[in-house]
């Protein structure tokens, strides 16, 4: 006997306008501060279920749209400000994120996306996982808890590590 589950038909949740907008608002203003331009972030898949990776590249989506706010996502660490690493730090991914970190350019950040990446979560203990999560392989300049995080979240993330280096 084989039990299938129907997928869900609940509505995605939308985010609250003025809440979009106060973030917005804000994002604009420490880019332009630190920056002068976009940011360029970069979004790593070291492991994992792939939930946090999902909800952090939904913020290309249309209720978000990150774009509007000077954000973008780039597929080189050479073009990138802020590497977001969603998932477990695996043992097999070790090298490749410190390469990817290696070629980003000054100034660049890292921040951890879920309780997978901040070492803890349901993979916790693993052998397969460096014991610290990204943090143990990488500089750490943030950690966005949740399990996954919603992207108004990483958003709002994103806005504090600007804002904290300006």
């Amino acid at each position: 006997m084989t039990l299938r589950l129907a997928p869900s038909l609940d509505p995605a949740p939308v985010p609250h306008p003025d809440t979009v907008a106060a973030l917005a608002a804000r994002v604009e203003a420490a880019g332009r501060i630190r920056l002068g331009r976009s940011l360029a972030v970069m979004l790593l898949r070291p492991g994992g279920c792939a939930g946090c990776a999902g909800e952090g590249r939904a913020l290309a989506d249309a209720p978000y749209d990150m774009a509007r706010f000077g954000l973008r996502f780039v597929d080189s660490p050479r073009e990138a400000d802020v590497l977001l690493v969603a998932g477990p730090a695996t043992r097999n991914m070790t090298e490749a994120l410190g390469r990817c970190w290696s070629a980003m350019a000054e100034p660049r950040w890292v921040v951890a996306v879920g309780d997978c990446a901040a070492g803890t979560g349901p993979f916790e203990g693993s052998y397969a996982l460096e014991a610290g999560g990204v943090g143990a392989v990488l500089p750490l300049d943030l950690v966005v808890p949740g399990c996954p995080p919603a992207p108004t979240l990483i958003l709002e993330a994103l806005l504090a590590l600007m804002e904290a280096q300006a």
